[in-house]
C-alpha cells in the first residue's frame, strides 16, 4: 500500500502559489493607494478661509435677515397698493 505524504516538494517555493500573491496584493495596493492620497493631498491643499472671510459672514447675514421680512414687505406692499391699480378678480365660467 502506497501512503501519500503531505510534504511540500522540494521545488514547491512560496512565490509559486496564486493564492498567497492574492492575499499580499490586497494591503500592497492600500498601501500604494495611501501613498497617491498623500502626494494628492499634499501637492493641492484645500483653501478653507478666504481672506476677507467677514465681509463675505456680513453679507450672508444681511441676505438672510431680508429673507426673514420678506413675508412682511410684500404685505406692506400689498396694502400700500392703491385700489385702482389693483386688478378685478377673475370670474370663472358657470358649468
Amino acid at each position: 500500500m502506497n501512503a501519500t505524504r503531505n510534504e511540500p516538494a522540494a521545488n514547491d517555493r512560496w512565490w509559486r502559489h496564486p493564492l498567497l500573491w492574492m492575499v499580499i496584493a490586497g494591503p500592497a495596493l492600500v498601501v500604494v493607494a495611501s501613498f497617491v492620497t498623500f502626494w494628492y493631498a499634499w501637492d493641492s491643499p484645500d483653501p478653507l478661509v478666504s481672506a476677507d472671510y467677514y465681509r463675505r459672514g456680513v453679507e450672508i447675514n444681511k441676505t438672510l435677515a431680508d429673507k426673514k421680512l420678506m413675508p412682511a414687505l410684500a404685505g406692506r406692499n400689498h396694502a400700500a397698493t392703491p385700489a385702482e391699480a389693483v386688478p378685478l378678480p377673475r370670474r370663472e365660467a358657470a358649468p
